[in-house]
């Protein structure tokens, strides 16, 4: 049965339930992975024409792609109760208003970056939609716990474009800044399914916690946490696009998750603790980011060549 909520009677109110079908705060950390890899591939000087016309044409496709995930699962979303007031399930946006939308986000993030950027981030982005919508939530969300770590190819997809919109192609780096999304979604979203796991198995959604248990959740979380940081230091050595401060950045960052991951992996059951990965999973990526763009900042490097210079005058 569904539950309809109030109708939306403003401007303003229609503009919010279209804002919360695009899931902006899911998008906001995607357009972070994108704006570190445009700094690395732009060797810290990006050019800001490229630079935001690749956060619009992001914040588009990624909306469009969440966009078509709440229409496919509207139907499990109309019974969990944190989803139900969700704009289509709450009857506030119908299914047909919804798809139009996701088709013009998805026509327009195409043809802006296109014609301001290049071809090859535009049907980056454009893959990202497809493999968000047919791999994750058409294919896997609802028939394999390993969902969250092929699916999350999607998500990852954001450094890939950013890299192409500034050179133009995909190097070996560029694929590093991938691999490190890819490993670090299932810790995130597992830690997410480990608190909201009931909600989960009530709509019949295999996510390992509801088909495996919390336990081997947690041991799968630390092994993927382990496997996260030494990749993240794949763009120190033998890639060479950041320095020390982005080692040290990642290893600090690194070592704290670890710590947090092996907190819950000796409590599976406590969902505090998963909260808490959660939480620090986010802030982890961000300040990855950050760390990115401050060792390629020419000011940063300016002052980090004199303190080399000092540190060699000292010990010498």
């Amino acid at each position: 049965m569904q539950v309809l909520w109030p109708q939306t009677n403003t401007l303003w109110g229609r503009v919010q339930d279209y804002i919360q079908l695009t899931k902006p705060r899911i998008i906001l950390l995607l357009l972070i992975t994108t704006t570190g890899a445009v700094w690395l591939a732009s060797q810290g000087e990006p050019d800001m024409d490229i630079l935001l016309t690749t956060l619009v044409t992001g914040t588009w496709a990624a909306g469009s792609a969440n966009t078509i995930n709440c229409l496919y699962d509207r139907d499990i979303d109309q019974i969990m109760v944190r989803t139900q007031r969700r704009p289509i399930p709450a009857g506030r946006i119908r299914p047909g208003q919804a798809l139009g939308f996701a088709v013009v986000l998805a026509v327009a993030a195409f043809g802006l970056q296109t014609w301001r950027v290049n071809v090859l981030s535009a049907l980056l982005e454009w893959a990202g939609i497809l493999v968000y919508v047919l791999v994750y939530t058409h294919w896997l969300k609802r028939s394999s716990p390993q969902n969250i770590v092929i699916g999350g190819a999607a998500g990852a997809i954001p450094p890939l474009v950013g890299w192409a919109a500034v050179t133009g192609e995909l190097s070996a780096c560029a694929w590093i800044l991938f691999a490190i999304i890819f490993i670090w979604t299932p810790p995130h979203f597992w830690a997410l399914a480990l608190m909201i796991r009931e909600d989960y198995a009530q709509v019949g959604v295999p996510m390992l916690p509801v088909v495996a248990g919390s336990e081997q959740t947690a041991q799968q979380i630390l092994l993927y946490t382990l496997l996260l940081i030494p990749t993240s230091l794949l763009l120190v050595y033998p890639c060479g696009v950041v320095g020390g401060l982005y080692a040290l950045m990642a290893l600090t960052l690194g070592g704290i998750f670890l710590y947090k991951v092996f907190q819950l992996f000796a409590q599976p059951e406590e969902v505090k603790l998963a909260r808490s990965v959660f939480k620090y999973s986010i802030i982890y990526l961000m300040l990855l980011s950050l760390g990115m763009g401050l060792d390629r900042w020419p000011l940063m490097h300016t002052w980090q060549n004199v303190l080399v210079q000092k540190a060699v005058h000292w010990w010498g």
